[in-house]
C-alpha cells in the first residue's frame, strides 16, 4: 500500500503461521502421546501412531470427514474438538500438496465459516487468518506463498460471513483489512500455477479478498477509495510480474465489487483509471520488452471493461464509467481500436 494510502486508511479506521502435512500423514504436534511425542494419522487407514512408533490412537480421519463433507455434511464432527480441527487445517493451509491445502483446508475452513461454525469464534479464526499473511512474507518461490496465500482466502470467508451476520465492530473488520492491504501490496511471490504443488495465486486470492472486503457494510467512500488505491499500487508495482494465471480478471472483478457498493463517484474514479491508463502507456527502457511494464495495467482495463459490459450486476456509474474505460482503451490501442 502507498504511504498516502496507508495513512487515508488508518484515519478511515480512527474514524471508525506452512506446514509437513501430505497426502499420507498430517502432522498434529498439539496431539501429543505420553512423553510428548508426537502424533501422525494416517489418512488411508484413518489411525494415528506416535512417533516413537509405540502404540496407535485414532485422532482425525481426514479422508471419511471429506467424504462426508462431498456427500453435503456442513459441520465438523462431534468426535473431535473444534479447536483442534482448526488448529491441524490452520497448519494444513500452508501444505505445498494441493490435496491437502485445497481439498482438506480450504474446503473444511471456508464451508463450516459460511455455515455459521465459526460465528462466535470469528474474531479468533480472522486474527488468526491475518497472522497467516506474515508466514514468511518476503519470500520468493517457496512454500510459505501457500500460507499467506491462502490465509487470505479464509479471511475473506471470515469478513463475508460477518456481512451476513453482523457479529463483528467496524474497527475489527477495518482492522482486518489494513493487514490485508498490506499483505497484498508487500508480496513478492504472485507465482500462479506452480507445478506440482498447485496454485499459489497470491494476486487473485488477494483480490478475491479485497472483493469480500468491499461488501461489507463497515468500509464507505474513504475505505473503498483506498481500496482502489491498493489495488492500482499493486498492479502498477515493478516488482509485479506479468500475471498471467488469469489474476487480471480477478482483480477488476473486484473492482466491480467496489463499484457495486454505488459509493465512489465518477469524480474518484476516472482519475483511478487515468491512473492505469498511464500504467498502460509507459515508455520501455531500451532494450526492454515493454509488455513486462504496461501488460498488467492493460489486462486489467480490458478485464475491467468486460466486467462492465456483460456482467449481470452491474453498478450506477457503469455508462459514465465504460465511457472512460473505452476512451483509455483506444488511447493505449490507437492502431487498433480508433479507426
Amino acid at each position: 500500500m502507498s504511504a498516502a494510502s496507508r495513512s487515508v486508511w488508518r484515519r478511515a479506521i480512527a474514524d471508525r503461521e506452512g506446514t509437513t502435512a501430505n497426502l499420507g500423514q498430517v502432522r498434529a504436534p498439539h496431539l501429543g502421546g505420553a512423553g510428548g511425542e508426537e502424533v501422525w494419522q494416517d489418512k488411508g487407514s484413518g489411525s494415528s501412531r506416535s512417533s516413537c512408533g509405540r502404540k496407535l490412537i485414532v485422532v482425525v480421519d481426514w479422508a471419511l470427514l471429506r467424504e462426508r463433507l462431498r456427500n453435503g455434511e456442513r459441520r465438523p464432527p462431534s468426535e473431535h474438538p473444534l479447536d483442534d480441527l482448526t488448529a491441524q487445517l490452520t497448519r494444513m493451509l500452508g501444505d505445498p500438496d494441493p490435496e491437502v491445502r485445497d481439498t482438506l483446508a480450504y474446503a473444511f475452513l471456508a464451508t463450516w465459516t459460511e455455515h455459521g461454525v465459526y460465528d462466535d469464534l470469528l474474531t479468533g479464526l480472522g486474527d488468526g487468518m491475518c497472522a497467516g499473511l506474515t508466514v514468511g512474507l518476503g519470500e520468493t518461490d517457496t512454500d510459505s506463498v501457500f500460507r499467506r496465500s491462502f490465509s487470505a482466502l479464509v479471511l475473506a470467508e471470515c469478513i463475508d460471513r460477518d456481512t451476513v451476520v453482523r457479529r463483528q465492530p467496524a474497527d475489527r473488520i477495518l482492522g482486518w483489512g489494513d493487514r490485508l492491504a498490506g499483505w497484498y501490496v508487500r508480496e513478492q511471490d504472485l507465482r500462479g500455477f506452480v507445478p506440482g504443488k498447485g496454485w499459489a495465486h497470491a494476486a487473485a486470492h488477494g483480490a478475491d479478498a479485497l472483493g469480500a472486503l468491499a461488501r461489507s457494510p463497515h468500509l464507505d467512500v474513504p475505505e473503498l477509495t483506498v481500496l482502489l488505491d491498493v489495488i492500482a499500487d499493486r498492479v502498477l508495482a515493478p516488482g509485479t510480474p506479468l500475471l498471467v494465471h488469469g489474476e487480471p480478471d480477478r482483480i477488476a472483478h473486484a473492482v466491480l465489487e467496489i463499484l457495486l457498493r454505488d459509493r465512489v463517484p465518477l469524480s474518484i474514479l476516472e482519475p483511478w483509471v487515468a491512473r492505469l491508463e498511464m500504467g498502460a502507456r509507459v515508455k520501455p527502457s531500451r532494450g526492454e520488452d515493454p509488455y513486462l511494464r504496461t501488460g498488467n495495467a492493460q489486462a486489467v482495463l480490458r478485464a475491467l471493461y468486460l466486467q462492465l459490459a456483460v456482467s449481470p450486476r452491474q453498478p450506477e456509474v457503469r455508462s459514465d464509467l465504460l465511457l472512460c474505460v473505452v476512451a483509455s482503451l483506444r488511447r493505449i490501442h490507437p492502431a487498433l481500436l480508433t479507426r
